[in-house]
């Protein structure tokens, strides 16, 4: 957003002159300030009594902390947008778990600079698109708003959304830190050592940090007991002194903020999105000097020093709203999603495997409730209400307009009728809005923050017992359960007994367990919740007009107990270095997919031929071929692991997305991380290697054998220096 005159665009112009650095714009317009001013830096703009309009209004405009119009600060104006923007009728993405299935940072970073460009055509200059908190169990409600279960896949996929949506406004990374439950997420207290803290659960946000994000929202859970907007260690031990973070961090919304004067000693700087603690309490607090006035300086410059640079940088009038959902914006909702679908099964019958579709198919079943759905995830504070939709059935109509197409909902007899007499039928079932997503409304909020009159007494009781019932008939939360709903499970079941050429559609947003019907069905798909065009994409991959290049951004396994527990009441909870794919592994599950698996329509080898690793990173070539008749693509995926251990234990170290022709080979490079062979030593902050006998080998999905792996390191690579 450009400014327009007044002190603040004085000083932007001063700033992207080179007359004046950002420090010394912010120092200037704060001594123009008074304390009233200075204070509302530090909180949103709205009054308390919007609380119970926010679900409303976050649909309807930009949510402002820090406005001064008197000096012509515009304050941040703040849109969510993992999936679009959440504002009007946007471009609706595919979410960001499907996202994360592309495994293509590059078409990543298209999609966060069109969600930025949308983001400031609808009046916003700060976007909190950037959700990087890992997948610790697929149960979690809001695990479609992630990148999966691995930190290198998580941080490269979060540095390339926080680059592309800063070519157009502020990047603003969440929720920090380890954030993955959701009913119990105001209360619930995460137990974590040091080595599991900064190697396992922090990598992914540090590399967000490093690639310039503006902002970092904390995290409603407490972590080691302490909430996160009052958490010193981790806001700024770890994230400032540590990582030299210099942007501004800010509550999450309305309840994540538990104590006015210690969030901002602790390095909280903006409670959003109301005027509700810190309204009421520093003002006195500053005067009798229980906060001291160089806190509240500091908070304000971070603000006001990020916000000029950003605008200093960005010398663009505010876009046409006709960027807004624009045909290249669709053109690219479509793309992801297409490359986003994973192929998990795809079985001969007959001659050739059962996809893409016959070319000369003519009768075709689309059977299950979710067929005539546009299923675009849950409906929390990541909605997006696109202009318009298209669901699986619709998009088949428009792919196959000379095929007979006979639908039937959920009812047994009828859908079993309806297979029967088609040529193949597809069954697109799985979960909607009621079985996952944000528990908007959960019995942990802390009232007080509504006012004294909440604090304790019979106001109270009775508002937290009204939030207790009503959790309990909201939609959405954490799953109740990794499998399909038994409906479906019947409806599957049905239909392929109906008709061997039965392929199943799954949508979701993580890991469904299919072990009770997957051997009865020749073909299986993961779509996902496929954003606007996902009808489209789908039906282009099934009638083969494009490749399925998605590839599993975390592992399905085959038996609930072999993931870690997940008690979506808890209040208190460990999170350790093991869980999902490296769980199995350590404890020898077979996985029913493992992590980063899926099919295309062509076959592909893998060979390494070539790398160079140091402490600090590398890089690897890889021989791949297509050895099949058709184009089609691959993720190039390097892992290494202690292979002195009984089990090891695979990590990933890096991947490349490439497309080959039939028939066609080349040499594909790709980047390697360090990360995950290094440890870090909490007394001296030092990341040095992880003993053991490393190895690596380049593969197609998390490897099972680890013969043919080459020694990761020779001993002249490591110099025991200190990482950065």
């Amino acid at each position: 957003m450009t400014p327009e005159g007044g002190a603040y665009g004085e000083a932007v112009r001063a700033v992207r002159a080179g007359e004046l650095d950002a420090d010394e714009a912010a120092d200037q317009l704060i001594a123009r300030m008074t304390d009233r001013e200075l204070l509302g830096l530090l909180d949103g703009d709205s009054p308390r009594r919007l609380l119970v309009l926010i679900p409303v209004l976050l649909g309807r405009r930009s949510f402002v902390a820090g406005a001064v119009p008197r000096l012509g600060i515009p304050g941040i104006r703040f849109s969510d947008g993992a999936r679009g923007v959440v504002i009007g009728a946007s471009t609706s993405f595919p979410v960001t778990m499907a996202r994360a299935a592309t495994w293509d940072p590059s078409l990543e970073e298209q999609v966060g600079r069109a969600i930025g460009l949308e983001t400031n055509a609808q009046g916003a200059n700060y976007s909190a698109s950037v959700c990087v908190n890992l997948l610790r169990h697929p149960a979690w409600g809001r695990a479609q708003e992630c990148y999966g279960e691995d930190p290198v896949l998580t941080g490269r996929m979060g540095v390339a959304m926080t680059r592309g949506v800063r070519e157009h406004v502020m990047a603003c990374v969440k929720h920090f830190a380890l954030n993955s439950m959701e009913n119990e997420r105001f209360e619930v207290d995460v137990w974590v050592g040091e080595h599991a803290l900064h190697e396992v659960y922090l990598p992914h946000f540090k590399a967000v940090v490093d690639a310039g994000a503006d902002s970092v929202m904390t995290a409603y859970n407490r972590v080691r007991g302490e909430y996160m907007d009052v958490n010193r260690a981790l806001l700024t031990d770890v994230l400032r002194h540590e990582w030299g973070f210099s942007g501004f961090v800010t509550s999450d919304w309305v309840f994540g903020t538990h104590d006015a004067v210690a969030s901002l000693k602790a390095g909280m700087d903006v409670e959003m999105p109301l005027r509700l603690l810190r309204a009421r309490d520093l003002p006195a607090a500053l005067r009798s000097g229980d906060v001291d006035r160089g806190a509240v300086l500091q908070s304000a410059r971070r603000i006001l020093r990020t916000t000029v640079l950003h605008a200093a940088a960005h010398e663009v009038a505010r876009p046409s709203a006709a960027v807004i959902a624009s045909p290249s914006h669709r053109s690219l909702a479509r793309q992801v999603a297409a490359e986003s679908i994973v192929l998990l099964k795809n079985e001969a019958v007959g001659a050739v495997p059962l996809l893409p579709l016959d070319a000369g198919i003519r009768h075709l079943a689309v059977i299950g409730r979710l067929a005539a759905q546009a299923n675009l995830g849950d409906h929390g504070s990541s909605r997006v209400r696109p202009p318009s939709t298209v669901s699986p059935l619709q998009g088949l109509r428009e792919a196959l307009p000379r095929v007979r197409i006979t639908t039937a909902s959920g009812r047994i007899a009828r859908a079993a009728a309806v297979a029967a007499a088609a040529d193949t039928a597809i069954v697109v079932v799985g979960l909607d809005q009621h079985d996952e997503g944000e528990s908007v409304v959960t019995g942990g909020v802390e009232v007080g923050v509504l006012g004294r009159a909440f604090r304790s007494g019979p106001l109270r009781a009775l508002l937290i017992g009204l939030a207790h019932l009503a959790s309990r008939f909201v939609r959405g939360g954490d799953r109740r359960s990794l499998d399909l709903r038994p409906s479906d499970v019947q409806l599957i079941r049905a239909v392929a007994a109906a008709n061997p050429r039965t392929v199943v559609v799954l949508i979701g947003g993580s890991a469904i367990l299919t072990e009770a019907w997957r051997e009865r069905v020749p073909a299986l798909l993961l779509a996902w919740y496929g954003g606007m065009e996902g009808g489209h994409a789908l039906a282009s991959v099934l009638t083969g007009g494009a490749e399925p290049g998605g590839r599993l951004p975390f592992v399905m396994p085959t038996d609930l107990a072999h993931l870690p527990p997940f008690d979506g009441a808890a209040k208190s909870v460990v999170y350790d270095d093991r869980w999902g794919q490296r769980l199995l592994d350590a404890e020898g599950h077979a996985a029913a997919f493992p992590f980063g698996f899926g099919l295309g329509y062509t076959t592909m080898k893998h060979r390494l031929v070539d790398h160079r690793f140091k402490d600090t990173g590398g890089s690897a070539e890889v021989l791949v071929t297509n050895t099949g008749d058709r184009e089609g693509s691959t993720v190039v995926q390097i892992y290494a692991a202690d292979v002195s251990l009984a089990r090891p234990v695979a990590q990933l170290l890096g991947f490349q997305k490439a497309s080959l022709q039939a028939h066609t080979e080349a040499v594909v490079t790709v980047a390697l991380d360090a990360g995950p062979t290094l440890q870090r030593d909490p007394a001296t902050r030092r990341w040095t290697p992880r003993p053991g006998e490393w190895a690596m080998l380049a593969a197609q999905h998390s490897p099972s054998s680890w013969d043919g792996a080459i020694r990761l390191r020779e001993p002249s690579d490591t110099d025991g220096a200190e990482v950065s």
